[in-house]
Order: C-alpha cells, then structure tokens, then sequence
C-alpha cells in the first residue's frame, strides 16, 4: 500500500483543504452508513466555518493521509478548536459547544499546519510553515495573538503538552527520518527518543504513544517508554496503516485512524476510518464505515462522544466536524 518512507512522510506532513478523488466517483452525501447503526451522528459545524480537510492521497493500491492533529477539545468540553482555510492563510478557530453561532479566531498566521490544547486549557501549542522550516509555537488559548517560538530552523510538527506540563513532545523531520522529540518548558532543553510520529503522551507514565513504519512501509502503533528505551509495538497489520493516537480521558482506550477497503459490487475503494483499541492493543474495533474520509480524531472529556473531521453528509464533499457516540 504504501511503497517508500519518502512518499510517505510528504503526504503525512502536507496539508491541502480540497477534497481529492480517486477514478472512482463516490457519494458523501447521506450522513450514516448500515454499518454505523446504533451510532448517532451531529454536524457541529457549518459549511461557512472552512473546516480544512486532511490530505488524503489514492493511487493504484495504496492510500497516504495527513495524521496530525488539527482538532482539539478544551479540558472541560465547552470549546472546539479546529484548523480553518480562509482568506489564503490557515489559522486555528475556536467554537463554543454550548451556543449557537460562529467560531472565534485564535491565531493570527499564514499557514498553522497543526495543533493541541495544553491540559490545563490556558495554551494552544502549534505549529507553523515559515519558507522551508516548520517551527512550533505557543499561544493563549482565550484571548491575544502574542506567540512564543518555541523551536527554530527545523522541521517540527505535532506538539502536544506533557499531564503535567513540564515536557513538550514533538516530531521532527530530518532528511527522510521522522522521530520523536521533547522541549524541557522550565529549562528550554531539547531531548531526542525514538523513531516515530503523532506522539501521545501517556498520563502517569514516561511513555507515549507514537505511529511508526514498517519494513512493508505500513505504518503501526508502538508504546515507547522514553525513560527506560523499553518499546512495544500495540497495533499493526499486515495490510493496513494506523495513525493518529489518542487516549481516552480514562486511559482504557487508544482511538486512532486507518486505511481500510470498501468493496461493493465494481467498486474496490481505498479509505481512511476510524478505529479502537484497548491500551495494550486488544479488542481492535474498526468505528466508522462511511465513504468519506474520517481523520483528525479527538475524545469528549466524558469519554462518551468522539469529535473527528469528515465530509460525511455534504453531497459536494465538504469537510466540517462531526460528532458520534461512543458505545463501548
């Protein structure tokens, strides 16, 4: 499916807000597929908002995607962030769950390609395209548009805050390797840990979870324990790739993105869907069936709703956030 690192890595670290098509013309518009019942879904968006939709790239037997995160959900459920399009620039946009209306700028840049709330709510950790670096940055979450620069000169992408703040993990591209990085926040020390990308950091443990490739080119989800070096791979397939990780608020559940087959009738369709696993990897369970592409997954903070991006239920195939439920 997926045939070098190269070709990988650019389609995982590229973001294009245009719904792109294989040979094959598909239908996005109902919102459910038979295969989703007992699941309900709400739009939570509008067509107006700009959601920008992740890259997904098909070719002859292989699918690539955009696995970093550009949705977020406040620590106490009332806001969503997400990455909107607008104007030729890509910034972060904030809603309020709790009311009618629309959405609230948060930065002021050219080209936000990722980012993550910090648990404690008060910050909006990203990273920005700046001619041919990417550097991460930090900014108030509620109120200003003063970032601090947080790394430089580099290829860096996906920041996300540690539980407890002191750390921030971060991926960075060299050459054609993708590995994981910290910044220490009390002495602006840089540490370097494995190879990987999409870094999870696990609550009460000096672990994380990451997405790495394979000899086969497919990505997996490995458990590294960044103080002991011990390393765990947790899912992986012989035929599909998994990315994105996201542990549920109470640390029972790994929620993350795949590639999957749709085949009916003449049609044999590569998609990306959303799936489920205990923490150790068991109980796998593929969520989402729709032919749309489901990507940039986040939990509620009750641990009964998951917030993913998709242009489910938009017969031009535009991409807007959706909500489902969590029956597990």
């Amino acid at each position: 499916m997926i045939h070098s690192m190269k070709r990988w890595l650019a389609a995982a670290l590229s973001l294009t807000f245009v719904v792109t098509m294989s040979a094959q013309q598909v239908d996005y518009s109902v919102v459910a597929v038979p295969e989703e019942s007992g699941n309900d879904f709400i739009r939570i968006t509008t067509d107006a908002d700009c959601v920008c939709l992740p890259q997904v790239k098909r070719t002859k037997g292989h699918i690539d995607w955009f696995s970093n995160r550009i949705l977020d959900i406040t620590p106490g459920g009332d806001y969503i962030a997400y990455l909107s399009a607008r104007n030729n620039t890509t910034n972060i946009f904030i809603k309020d769950l709790n009311k009618q209306g629309g959405s609230t700028q948060r930065t002021n840049r050219t080209a936000v390609v990722d980012f993550t709330f910090s648990p404690d709510g008060r910050y909006l950790c990203f990273s920005e395209t700046r001619g041919k670096t990417n550097q991460i940055f930090r900014t108030d979450a509620r109120k200003g548009y003063v970032c601090r620069q947080i790394t430089n000169g580099a290829q860096d992408y996906s920041p996300v805050y540690s539980s407890d703040m002191k750390q921030i993990f971060f991926a960075r591209l060299e050459a054609k390797n993708v590995s994981i990085w910290s910044y220490d926040v009390s002495n602006n020390f840089l540490s370097t840990y494995s190879n990987g990308m999409n870094p999870c950091p696990l609550r009460n443990e000096t672990a994380f979870i990451c997405s790495r490739i394979n000899a086969a080119g497919l990505s997996e989800l490995w458990k590294i324990n960044y103080v002991t070096g011990t390393e765990e791979c947790i899912i992986s397939d012989a035929e599909r790739s998994f990315t994105s990780p996201i542990v549920s608020p109470d640390g029972r559940w790994v929620l993350f993105v795949g590639s999957s087959r749709i085949v009916s009738g003449n049609i044999n369709y590569l998609n990306t869907d959303l799936y489920v696993a205990r923490l150790d990897g068991t109980e796998m369970t593929q969520l989402t069936y729709h032919a749309a592409d489901d990507l940039s997954p986040v939990w509620s903070q009750d641990g009964k709703y998951i917030y993913f991006i998709s242009q489910r239920g938009s017969a031009t195939g535009v991409a807007n956030v959706w909500k489902m439920t969590f029956n597990y």
